[in-house]
């Protein structure tokens, strides 16, 4: 599966602009949902925490496999929400990963190995930091 993760800042000088950005932009990804082969998964999040360097905006999504993350790029109804938004986004981030190309190896990248379960790396749950516990099955 592939992950696909855009992060975007919207025009805007009023916060009632920025707003109404926000929503068309929300509302044309939207629109996608159960239109794109392969598309999975998709979210829209409205940026909450108001901190300076915060995007404004982020997209996830996850597809099938790496052919059909491709094929969206050219997808009509992609090509009609990026139309449709024209220059409303001023800044672009995206990351797309696989979640599965290194699952299931070791530190030597050999296949079978089990992943590692228990609580991340810097949290100590004995001292209640439970906020940033993972297990990892």
């Amino acid at each position: 599966m592939i992950k696909h993760i855009v992060m975007w800042d919207v025009r805007g000088d009023t916060a009632a602009q920025r707003g109404a950005n926000l929503a068309l932009l929300r509302s044309s990804f939207e629109s996608l949902r159960g239109r794109i082969p392969g598309l999975l998964h998709l979210e829209i999040g409205v940026d909450t925490s108001r901190i300076e360097y915060a995007c404004d905006v982020v997209l996830y999504s996850e597809f099938e496999s790496q052919s059909a993350l491709d094929a969206y790029g050219l997808h009509p109804e992609h090509l009609r929400v990026k139309r449709a938004l024209g220059d409303l986004r001023i800044a672009r981030h995206q990351v797309d990963y696989d979640t599965v190309g290194d699952a299931g190896r070791d530190a030597n990248g050999r296949e079978g190995a089990p992943p590692p379960a228990g609580p991340v790396a810097g949290n100590n749950p004995a001292n209640g930091d439970n906020d940033h516990v993972q297990t990892l099955r």
